[in-house]
């Protein structure tokens, strides 16, 4: 796929350890992470259904929505994240952070799994429609949910 037929993407930060960890602790947060990344990446992960957007359906002021997805970060890097990142002109990009922890993933049935993914990314095109507002981009943002509620319950 060619740079410019990315729209939505998926970033995956593996569990943050402090520098005291355990051999045990990293082994565990690594198999965490590579458990994670099936359902973003593998064989039914949700990145090949996002790929299936592209941006000039919904206007020419946003080339990338990147959902960044944290695993079980420590609580400095917690403090820091913002709810959803600024928007990046230059890139036509903005970041979508989304917090994975024990509760609301590593918990769950695969089923909620699944489910808790495509809950998170709805509610934060929420957040990305009042960015839009605001900077007054020319993104189509219910079609742009609509598409994606749509695409999400296919798989």
């Amino acid at each position: 796929m060619e740079e410019k037929d990315k729209f939505l993407g998926c970033f995956v930060s593996y569990p943050s350890l402090y520098h005291d960890a355990t051999q045990q602790m990293k082994d565990f947060a690594k198999e965490q992470g590579d458990l994670f990344s099936t359902y973003i990446w593998g064989e039914k992960g949700i990145s090949d259904i996002l790929k299936k957007l592209r941006n000039e359906d919904y206007g020419k002021d946003m080339a990338i929505i990147l959902f960044q997805f944290y695993l079980k970060p420590i609580p400095y890097l917690l403090q820091n994240l913002k709810e959803i990142e600024p928007y990046r002109k230059n890139e036509k990009s903005i970041g979508i952070p989304i917090i994975v922890t024990e509760e609301n993933f590593f918990s769950k049935s695969e089923e909620g799994r699944y489910s808790f993914l495509k809950q998170s990314i709805l509610q934060k095109l929420d957040l990305l429609a009042e960015v839009v507002k605001k900077k007054k981009l020319d993104t189509n943002m219910e079609k742009l949910k609509s598409d994606l509620q749509k695409i999400l319950c296919l798989r």
